[in-house]
């Protein structure tokens, strides 16, 4: 989110969009590949809706040649929509991977949460104190 509003307040929304529109898609194609990867590591689990792999592999035929062609055409862009990504990395390795934090990291992490919930209009009740209930 900081990226981004940094992006927003120096760049021009044109620019901005690209960026979106290309992690977007990165991420669309990653989640066909999870879905062919469980198809073939874990074909008996329950799907409420299952379809033909020959669908998501076209899809991904597809949006393979559009990542690439994007990647050719605006390599900075795509670079810059990559790097946009990679800032989530330090606070998945903050907030999820690191198991054992002190109490005080708990929360911290824990305020901002409520506060990015209220912030947000999405407050859930254990977020609130007992006198709120």
């Amino acid at each position: 989110c900081l990226a981004t509003l940094i992006i927003m307040l120096v760049g021009d929304t044109y620019t901005l969009i690209n960026y979106v529109s290309f992690i977007n898609y990165l991420c669309y194609g990653v989640t066909i590949i999870g879905l062919i990867v469980l198809r073939w590591k874990k074909p008996k689990i329950f799907r409420p809706i299952k379809v033909n792999l020959l669908i998501p592999i076209t899809y991904l035929a597809f949006w393979a040649f559009l990542l690439i062609f994007s990647l050719y055409s605006e390599p900075i862009v795509c670079g810059i929509g990559l790097i946009i990504i990679l800032t989530g990395v330090p606070v998945f390795f903050l907030g999820v991977y690191w198991r054992n934090k002190p109490k005080c990291v708990n929360r911290l992490i824990e305020s901002m949460t409520c506060w990015g919930q209220k912030l947000c209009f999405v407050v859930y009740p254990q977020c609130g104190s007992a006198e709120e209930e």
